[in-house]
């Protein structure tokens, strides 16, 4: 059977520096995945160093995953859009999301209010300022005017893409953005959602199928089965417990609350054993790609299959080794 269409996720946290990200992308590159990401919360500037993935790779595509519009002026990110079109000869998207009151709030400095609304002007604004002209914008948060982007403004603009959880703003990421990016969701949750998502396209008059739909799925492959589930398990549990609140509410409304409850609880007392012990085998395995190779192969196919998904995003979990990694790569690949 074919591979599926993957992308792959770089966990900043695992390097020191980087060239060592650098050295991740390029491997990437040769296992054949379609895109190299990573996220950015309080480690690296992501843009700088996936100007370094550029200059080293020749083909992969470049994103992010994500920047939140309250790290940076819409007009900066308009900017940022246009310089990584430059520096990768066509091959950047930028992702956007809202990121959790924590991360705006306590590292950003900026009041977590009114998120789908700022996201919302957030892609209007990146949309005037990638057109060249004089950027012209009366909104309910930003209001700008009289200045336009100086330098070379590619025929095509770069691709947005909104993550999101929520039918609100999956509706509005089928509406105004190019492709939408969700994480920690069921297969049969996702295909709920999906409905959301091509609600959305139908209001902004829109062709779903033109949506790049890439679902972000943590993945831990190793020869022993239960060593992958052990290693994945403390992030998941702490994505969904500790990790502001989106994910947990998220989980809980496909079916899991108590489980949640179970988690949320044991993070009120900073007990992150007892957080991924509260984890059942079933919710693991109901949102992430744990196991043999195999099992990690089957799993991201399960989650290709979903109509409307376009490519999975192959995320690793904290604490595997470059093996493990290596291995992963090549479950989900034909390499």
């Amino acid at each position: 059977m074919t591979a599926p269409t993957c992308d792959l996720v770089l966990l900043g946290r695992d390097h020191d520096d980087v060239d060592s990200l650098a050295d991740q992308a390029q491997l990437a590159e040769e296992y054949g995945f379609s895109h190299v990401t990573m996220g950015e919360t309080t480690g690296h500037n992501i843009v700088p160093v996936l100007t370094v993935i550029a200059e080293r790779t020749d083909e992969i595509g470049i994103t992010d995953d994500v920047i939140s519009p309250y790290s940076r002026a819409p007009t900066v990110l308009g900017q940022t859009a246009l310089t990584m079109d430059d520096v990768t000869d066509g091959r950047f998207r930028l992702g956007l999301g809202t990121s959790s009151p924590a991360i705006a709030e306590r590292w950003h400095g900026q009041s977590f209010d009114r998120p789908l609304r700022r996201l919302r002007e957030t892609i209007d604004v990146v949309r005037q300022v990638c057109t060249g002209d004089s950027v012209d914008y009366d909104g309910e948060i930003y209001d700008l005017g009289g200045m336009a982007f100086e330098g070379r403004v590619p025929d095509e603009p770069p691709a947005v893409d909104v993550a999101a959880l929520g039918p609100k703003t999956v509706e509005l990421a089928g509406r105004f953005a190019d492709g939408w990016v969700p994480q920690l969701f069921t297969t049969e949750g996702l295909e709920e959602r999906m409905e959301d998502l091509r609600r959305g396209a139908e209001l902004g008059d829109r062709d779903p199928a033109e949506l790049r739909v890439s679902p972000l799925v943590r993945c831990c492959a190793a020869e022993d089965g239960d060593t992958a589930r052990s290693i994945a398990r403390g992030m998941i549990a702490f994505l969904i417990g500790a990790y502001g609140p989106f994910y947990g509410d998220s989980i809980a409304e496909q079916g899991y609350e108590e489980e949640v409850e179970e988690i949320r609880a044991a993070w009120e007392d900073r007990d992150t054993a007892a957080m991924a012990a509260a984890l059942p085998d079933e919710l693991l395995d109901a949102v992430a790609a744990t196991g043999t190779p195999e099992e990690v192969r089957d799993k991201v196919e399960d989650f290709a299959a979903v109509d409307g998904v376009d490519a999975v995003r192959v995320g690793f979990v904290s604490g595997m080794s470059q093996e493990q990694k290596e291995l992963t790569m090549d479950a989900v690949t034909d390499s």
